[in-house]
């Protein structure tokens, strides 16, 4: 606010001293301009001596020469010359210097006033409004998600602080939502490990009694074999809860399902990462396709083509990133190629699960949820994804249906 202040003041005083200056220079140059008619008189002075007359069309400055007994006689500027031993009294025009000065500095005002105005909008509406959102990210980042932010009626930021405000809104339902689904699983945690101790037990009962000898009978100790296994597989159920309520998190995922053309989820991609891989000197192509609407998320669609374009940047050779298109059976295809593809044709099964690595991962980072996150959201959005090893080429399509 300050700054702005000293900028407002810097800019108000460097416009007065610039008019002052032109005012100044005006009055100057119409003295200089005023003596001119004496030049012009003794001109004409000279070319009477000369000639006995003179050209009024020489003498700009001059409207009339007169001689006689009234030649001091006149409303008229004027200079008396003598000129072959007769008196002339030589009229001239004299430009009026107040009314460019009144007419210069009433335009200097009114462009000053103009500026005031400007500055005075830009500290309404965006100075003083950014200055109180100042804080907010601040706030959020501390965790005060009750930060009172004020809605702005301002072209520049009502969007701006509606859009803070479902950011908020947003990581307080993330809140809630962590916070209810830690409970749920430390409860099922509980709950499953209370199932476990039964099966435990028995194993444990039966596995002593097989080691100490207490069963002679065959009988007796097949069936005790068999309960052995009997309470293993519950074990392995109850594991197997455990793991699907572990991978809740990954697979609770929202799709908000509409209608969205082709070329603008495209040209999201294309603006994102086209410097960067120039940048970079990675070749990226975009091939030529025909506009359509697709029946999807558009942000969720985007986020699956930014996954795959960063798995192409991290485990291809950087020389040449590609899109193409294709139509089939009322689904958009949109590939997704890279050059240098190390990975094993054998593992390409294994590549869409959760917290799976490739082979060829072991020096980029990386948490192996890129590929997983893409199949469940084609997924919700009705869609599919699959991917395939070409000439090298490592491919990965994502199939849309049209609307």
């Amino acid at each position: 606010m300050i700054i702005f202040k000293r900028l407002c003041f810097t800019v108000i005083s460097v416009f007065i001293l610039l008019a002052v200056m032109l005012s100044v220079f005006i009055v100057k140059k119409n003295d200089c301009g005023n003596g001119l008619y004496r030049v012009e008189a003794k001109r004409i002075a000279d070319e009477i001596n000369d000639t006995g007359s003179y050209s009024p069309e020489k003498y700009p400055h001059i409207t009339g020469v007169y001689s006689g007994s009234d030649i001091f006689r006149s409303d008229s500027h004027y200079i008396i010359i003598e000129a072959g031993g007769t008196l002339y009294r030589v009229e001239y025009s004299v430009e009026n210097v107040r009314s460019t000065l009144i007419a210069v500095n009433c335009t200097m005002a009114a462009i000053l006033l103009v500026i005031c105005t400007v500055l005075l909008y830009i500290h309404k509406n965006i100075i003083k409004p950014f200055t109180r959102l100042n804080n907010v990210p601040q706030e959020l980042a501390k965790g005060n998600l009750s930060v009172p932010i004020t809605e702005e009626k301002s072209r520049f930021f009502g969007k701006f602080t509606w859009g803070v405000n479902l950011l908020r809104e947003k990581i307080e339902y993330d809140r809630q939502k962590e916070l209810s689904m830690q409970r749920d699983k430390k409860l099922l945690l509980l709950s499953l490990s209370h199932d476990i101790k039964t099966p435990l037990s028995a194993i444990k009962l039966n596995a002593k009694a097989l080691a100490k000898g207490i069963y002679t009978d065959e009988e007796k100790r097949r069936n005790a074999a068999e309960s052995i296994n009997a309470r293993a597989d519950e074990i392995e159920h109850f594991v197997s809860e455990i793991t699907k309520a572990a991978s809740e998190d990954f697979m609770n995922f929202e799709v908000t399902q509409g209608e969205a053309f082709l070329s603008a989820v495209i040209g999201k991609i294309t603006q994102r990462y086209a410097p960067q891989l120039a940048v970079a000197g990675t070749a990226f192509e975009v091939a030529k396709f025909s506009d359509c609407l697709l029946s999807c998320d558009a942000d969720k669609l985007s986020e699956c083509l930014q996954n795959l374009v960063e798995n192409a940047i991290k485990y291809g050779d950087g020389r040449r990133i590609s899109l193409s298109f294709d139509k089939m059976d009322g689904c958009q295809l949109i590939t997704v190629s890279n050059t240098g593809c190390t990975l094993l044709e054998n593992e390409l099964p294994q590549i869409f699960s959760s917290f799976h690595r490739g082979s060829n991962a072991d020096k980029v980072q990386g948490n192996g949820l890129g590929l997983f996150i893409c199949k469940r959201l084609m997924s919700l959005m009705g869609g599919e994804v699959y991917a395939e090893i070409i000439d090298g080429c490592f491919s990965v399509t994502l199939v849309v249906r049209l609307a």
